[in-house]
């Protein structure tokens, strides 16, 4: 009489050990090559059709503009009285470029004056720029109007400044640039900023 023999199927196990050694490399590899973008949303407001004539003629004290120059800046208030010519840079690594620091002070004189002198609450502010202004220069001058770094109970905080912004075309050139005084860095009052009441301190 013949026995036969159970054959007992063990089952397969699957070894994924040489797998997960291979993911351990790889996701600090991918990690490292990848590219974090950071996306901000500036908001702004476009001007109507009819506010390029009517800031040419406007005399309002609650007009005030930025016009972005290849060679400085220049604040208008009210429109087309230029208070302000903020000159380029002329020491450091960014020697030529746009005093943007400058500018928030020259703003900032403007606003406290508004609301001490007129009792005029104002947040909006129309930036002009030429069709061949890059796009970092536009972006930099918008921060430079929207706020300034203040000191609040020990801590530096982001204060308002103008945070409402419009843009416009600005003209080729400049009316004013004979009277523009960029032989140094200096914020440069000219007499319509005078004429207002306002000036350096």
């Amino acid at each position: 009489m013949r026995f036969r023999r159970r054959r007992h199927d063990e089952e397969a196990e699957l070894n994924i050990t040489s797998f997960m050694n291979l993911m351990i490399v790889l996701v600090p590899v991918l990690l490292l090559s990848m590219v974090f973008s950071r996306i901000t949303v500036l908001e702004l407001n476009l001007p109507d059709s009819a506010s390029g004539s009517a800031s040419e003629e406007s005399e309002d004290l609650d007009f005030l503009e930025v016009v972005i120059y290849p060679e400085y800046l220049g604040v208008n208030h009210p429109a087309g009285n230029r208070a302000f010519s903020v000159c380029p840079l002329t020491e450091g690594e960014q020697a030529g470029t746009h005093n943007f620091g400058e500018l928030t002070t020259a703003l900032q004189q403007i606003k406290i004056r508004l609301e001490d002198t007129y009792d005029i609450e104002k947040n909006d502010i129309v930036l002009l720029a030429q069709p061949d202004t890059d796009y970092q220069t536009i972006v930099s001058t918008m921060d430079a109007v929207r706020s300034f770094k203040a000191v609040v109970a020990a801590s530096v905080v982001d204060a308002s400044l103008f945070p409402e912004i419009s843009l416009g075309d600005a003209p080729e050139n400049d009316p004013e640039a004979t009277e523009v005084p960029c032989g140094d860095a200096q914020l440069a009052p000219t007499d319509a900023q005078t004429d207002l009441g306002g000036g350096a301190p």
